[in-house]
């Protein structure tokens, strides 16, 4: 008679605390596998991407504003002079031409959004906490660019680099650490930062 192997299994079933977890999905629920066929998978991932945009706009909806563009845009005095930072010189007098601020700090009114900044990472870009972003959602983001980005659900504002296959955010203050995309985590960019308006009164 052949006897059993008296040792328990240690192979099979589910580990305690692995995978991952739940609610950690880019969706910030859980998630189920599903069959579709190869020819809509292009299709059903563009509009699982716009889902997903729509929750994350709706997610952070109190922290970005949309440009209200003037049909009739105002254009003040553009002195052709440099203002030292100085005495001014009588040749200030002469006046350019007319320029407005939409036309000048937005390119693409469709596709562009306002966020304040918050915190000090990006000092040594000359961006500080409060202030105004104007980002553009239709460039392509490359390498050097500032981006607004979310990675694990949290919206960061850095400088993109990409280098050796590497992703990472980068802080411009020598206080804070780079971030490393790492496996398992997913990035998304919001848009490139075109400009930044401050005031001081």
């Amino acid at each position: 008679m052949k006897q059993g192997n008296s040792k328990s299994s240690t192979r099979g079933g589910a580990r305690t605390g692995a995978g991952r977890k739940v609610g950690s999905s880019p969706y910030g629920e859980n998630t189920k596998i599903m069959r579709i066929p190869e020819s809509i998978v292009d299709t059903v991932g563009d509009i699982l991407a716009a889902c997903k945009a729509q929750r994350l706009e709706a997610r952070f909806k109190n922290e970005i504003s949309y440009p209200a563009l003037d049909s009739q845009p105002i254009r003040l005095p553009l002195f052709s002079h440099k203002v030292p930072a100085g005495f001014p010189s009588p040749a200030d007098d002469y006046i350019e031409a007319r320029l407005s601020l939409d036309q000048h700090l937005i390119t693409n009114k469709d596709a562009t959004f306002f966020v304040r900044a918050k915190g000090n990472s990006m000092v040594d870009a000359g961006i500080f906490d409060g202030d105004l972003l104007i980002v553009d959602k239709s460039l392509t983001p490359s390498s050097g660019n500032i981006v607004i980005a979310i990675i694990d659900g949290d919206l960061t504002i850095k400088r993109l680099i990409l280098r050796d296959n590497k992703t990472i955010l980068k802080p411009e203050n020598s206080r804070f650490k780079e971030i490393e995309l790492q496996d398992g985590q997913e990035l998304q960019v919001w848009g490139v930062v075109t400009s930044t308006v401050k005031k001081f009164i």
